[in-house]
């Protein structure tokens, strides 16, 4: 009886698509060779940056702090969400269109969406807890004690797969019955949209409204909190202070308005169907070039992470000799 009602809602879905084409960039893949290059070296930079950061949060207690911890679990998530996507990127560098599978696609399609509402739910508490550290010092110890980290970290996980989970299954209930080819380097959640022979008005204004909240709720709470933050700094007595802090955040805002600027570009329109060509190259700011500015902008800058770093080289050093 369960394999007779399974059968219908096969037929009913429609999809006759087994697997999708990536068409990667067709206009430059004669440079194939050379983007390949640059991209793997970004990749491995980018990885490479986040596992230090991840690394020396663990081992020195001196980093074992609220602001480290949120900064080592981003970059953890930005390893993941950079793997979800570049290796595949890398291969359609070097060996040019490549297929994926049906289930294949989606679970790409899961993880880069889930990650990435993971990492603007992530920013949006990392602003809250400097907004707690600089605007309230006296009462962030308390405020910003272990378990409220590790519950904060939790909610930005769960909410994040609350949200995206039901998007990508409906998605996946979609009927998808030809053209295969994504016009993309990845699958992206807008290309298989408009690539179903579905119905997908409902499905598209699921995904506008989802990731206008994810976007934008993260956007404006970054802002009171940085806006509050600059408003703390200009009343700082010395100017040595205020310089040194507002040097601090205008990386952190060249970083942000990065993420955001291409996130809205690509997501926060009702018709996911336009501007597909103009989405890729969005799309690779945000999956390799933010990844690559994070741990020099947020961390490796830090006088304190320097300081770790250089007492860590010269331990390793001191330990070969021997």
């Amino acid at each position: 009886m369960a394999s007779e009602l399974h059968m219908p809602m096969e037929i009913g879905n429609g999809t006759t698509v087994q697997e999708f084409t990536l068409e990667g960039f067709p206009a430059i893949q004669h440079l194939g060779k050379v983007l390949f290059l640059v991209h793997l070296l970004a990749y491995l930079a980018s990885i490479t940056g986040n596992a230090v950061i991840v690394t020396i949060t663990c081992a020195d207690s001196r980093l074992q702090t609220p602001m480290y911890f949120f900064l080592s679990t981003f970059s953890f998530f930005e390893c993941c969400f950079i793997s979800a996507v570049i290796p595949k990127l890398l291969v359609i560098f070097l060996l040019g269109r490549q297929t994926i599978s049906f289930l294949a696609c989606f679970i790409q399609a899961f993880v880069y969406v889930y990650l990435g509402a993971t990492g603007f739910f992530l920013i949006t508490v990392m602003s809250v807890d400097r907004y707690t550290a600089i605007c309230k010092p006296l009462h962030y110890p308390t405020i910003m004690n272990l378990k409220t980290c590790f519950l904060l970290v939790t909610a930005c996980c769960v909410l994040a797969f609350l949200l995206i989970t039901g998007l990508i299954v409906k998605v996946s209930q979609l009927s998808f019955c030809g053209p295969n080819v994504i016009p993309h380097f990845f699958c992206d959640l807008g290309s298989l949209i408009h690539l179903s022979c579905s119905n997908t008005r409902f499905v598209e204004m699921l995904a506008f409204v989802i990731a206008l909240f994810i976007i934008l709720t993260s956007l404006i709470i970054t802002i009171i909190a940085y806006s509050n933050i600059v408003v703390t700094i200009v009343r700082l007595p010395s100017a040595k202070e205020r310089q040194k802090a507002f040097s601090t955040c205008s990386s952190h805002f060249i970083v942000l308005s990065l993420i955001y600027s291409s996130c809205v570009f690509i997501y926060v329109k009702p018709k996911q169907t336009n501007r597909l060509d103009s989405n890729r190259e969005a799309a690779l700011v945000h999956t390799v070039v933010t990844p690559l500015l994070n741990p020099v902008i947020y961390t490796l800058r830090n006088k304190q992470v320097h300081q770790v770093l250089r007492e860590t080289m010269c331990r390793m050093k001191i330990s070969r000799q021997k």
